[in-house]
């Protein structure tokens, strides 16, 4: 039997769309900088949501879908468009000794939230993914990761609204093209809008084997291990603490988008000598993106007092107060382009940049 909040909404009829004038997307981003947008819309339901964005369609009017603004860098001209704000919620699930549990969660759900749930249920395969900001809906784009577990690995099926077609379609996860950071969803960026994600999940008390050393060292145990799920989940929160990678109002090493470059995957000849090595199944290896903008000699707190890498994390840029896009984007090219002159290796950045580029 299917339990949970909220239910799917009949995307049938009219949808209210409710606009505010001339929002400052700064106030919807985890980086903070964003300039101005005049057609700001708040979708509570898949039908408002796809109503709002089909409105736009048929205007010839771009429109950026937002969720939790934590894999964003939006310009400081804002955006030219409509930004449809994703709000939707309800869960539901189902469970059985022999199918594990079924969940189906409604794109605005946070993605956290979905976590501790999941850890609460004894549901397994998502715990190494605490702590991670923004929505639900944002996770199958990215292939979010993190610790050793990648959402691909529990997503089902992704249910969208098609813009190029104008019809609700489901997508299986043999049709998503899961990879490391990235997705159909994700190369198809004007095409999909995420309406529901189902993940199949298993039962139990113990957690996924431990696939990560940092996260093995940390719950002193041996990669491989398995350990409840509350103390992995508490295990991942600590570390990403540790690192600025929990949203904290106060911590202007929080005041980021995560990661904001991809680790590089290499041919191995490509990889820098004493550079961590992650050999990858098509034959090529995956290296530290952390250790390369290190090596090329920036230091955790290089920038100024506006912008600047992480205190915890070289990973990070960070908004230290004030900053603006183009003060995010100066930082980003000066540590893209000191690892390019060092090892000949292109950084990718991770979030999504709208009206303005590297």
């Amino acid at each position: 039997m299917w339990r949970g909040e909220g239910a799917r909404s009949s995307l049938g009829g009219a949808a209210c769309v409710r606009s505010r004038v001339a929002e400052l997307l700064a106030n919807h981003t985890t980086l903070r900088v964003g300039g101005p947008v005049a057609d700001f819309v708040v979708a509570t339901t898949e039908a408002e949501l796809v109503s709002a964005v089909r409105d736009a369609d048929d205007r010839g009017k771009p429109v950026l879908v937002l969720g939790g603004g934590s894999n964003l860098l939006v310009s400081d001209s804002g955006f030219d468009g409509r930004v449809v704000a994703v709000r939707t919620a309800g869960v539901q699930s189902d469970a059985d000794a022999c199918g594990g549990a079924v969940a189906r969660v409604a794109a605005g759900e946070v993605w956290d939230g979905f976590v501790a749930r999941a850890v609460d249920q004894g549901w397994i395969g998502v715990e190494a993914l605490a702590g991670i900001p923004g929505l639900v809906g944002a996770t199958p784009i990215q292939n979010v990761g993190a610790y050793g577990q990648e959402v691909s690995q529990t997503i089902a099926s992704v249910r969208c609204w098609d813009r190029q077609a104008g019809e609700v379609r489901t997508l299986f996860a043999r049709d998503c093209r899961f990879g490391y950071r990235t997705s159909r969803l994700k190369q198809e960026p004007d095409r999909w809008v995420v309406l529901e994600v189902v993940f199949q999940l298993r039962l139990g008390d113990l957690s996924a084997p431990i696939a990560y050393a940092e996260l093995a060292r940390r719950l002193d145990v041996e990669v491989g291990d398995r350990v409840t799920l509350a103390d992995v989940r508490e295990a991942v929160l600590e570390l990403r603490r540790g690192k600025g990678m929990v949203l904290d109002e106060v911590d202007h090493d929080t005041w980021s988008a995560g990661s904001f470059f991809t680790n590089p995957v290499l041919a191995p000849t490509e990889v820098p000598d004493g550079a961590p090595a992650w050999p990858q199944p098509d034959g090529r290896v995956k290296t530290s993106a952390a250790w390369l903008i290190e090596h090329a000699g920036f230091e955790r707190g290089h920038g100024n007092d506006r912008a600047a890498l992480s205190g915890k994390h070289t990973l990070a840029l960070t908004n230290r107060g004030g900053a603006t896009a183009t003060d995010l984007v100066t930082l980003a090219r000066e540590v893209r382009d000191g690892v390019r002159e060092r090892f000949g290796i292109d950084l990718v950045n991770e979030p999504v940049l709208v009206g303005c580029s590297l």
